[in-house]
């Protein structure tokens, strides 16, 4: 099967994420989009963001709920080390070699990826969708993929997705100060904040652990 990975802290997870990974997956002929939130992101301040694994892994979880080719994966989640991306994905193609996997990064990403940690050994395991945020990228981006091609013999495709001003920080911040956050995030995702008062004084009430995570269609 072809594969696309979407990783991220997804502290929350949201529409952008969302679209980015129904057009990968119509675009690309993708079978499955694996969501992979973040255990201990190294660019993060671990202690935060580990701590509150579990709130995260729910909201994927609500959010993809019911979209039979999205699929939540705990690989990352349930590590207690720093999540390199380089050792995620020769984890996957190591255990799933008869899949074909597709990471999808942003614009951003693409353009600092030579200083990821051992950057050079996610290009043989993987296609990389650099998503595009808009037409007036796209000369850059084509001539950033050249070069990663060229001097790395990546693979390396454009993805176009629409542009959207959402993001991450804004809904935690809206979060924080009582305003809505709808239509930027799923219903049952919102609902979720909403019930647990999360983001208030800038952090969740209810930290979890990553042992306690268990769900069934997960990866």
């Amino acid at each position: 099967m072809k594969i696309g990975i979407m990783g991220g802290t997804f502290d929350p997870i949201h529409i952008g994420h969302l679209l980015l990974g129904e057009f990968a997956y119509e675009d690309f002929g993708l079978d499955e989009i694996w969501f992979l939130p973040n255990g201990n992101p190294p660019h993060k301040d671990s202690r935060a963001v580990g701590e509150d694994i579990e709130e995260r892994v729910e909201m994927v979880r609500l959010a993809i709920h019911g979209v039979p080719y999205f699929r939540l994966s705990l690989y990352e989640a349930t590590e207690h080390k720093e999540s390199y991306t380089y050792q995620t994905m020769a984890y996957f193609k190591e255990t799933y070699p008869e899949h074909d996997f597709y990471f999808i990064l942003g614009a951003d990403s693409l353009f600092s990826i030579e200083k990821w940690k051992y950057f050079r050994e996610i290009f043989p395991s993987c296609t990389i969708l650099a998503a595009m945020r808009d037409d007036k990228d796209q000369e850059d981006m084509e001539r950033q993929i050249q070069y990663l091609t060229e001097k790395y013999e990546a693979k390396i495709a454009l993805l176009k997705a629409p542009l959207l001003e959402i993001s991450s920080t804004t809904i935690r911040e809206r979060a924080a100060k009582g305003l809505t956050v709808r239509y930027m995030l799923p219903d049952l995702v919102a609902k979720y904040i909403r019930e647990k008062g999360f983001y208030k004084n800038g952090e969740s009430e209810n930290p979890g652990k990553a042992e306690k995570i268990a769900e069934k269609r997960t990866i």
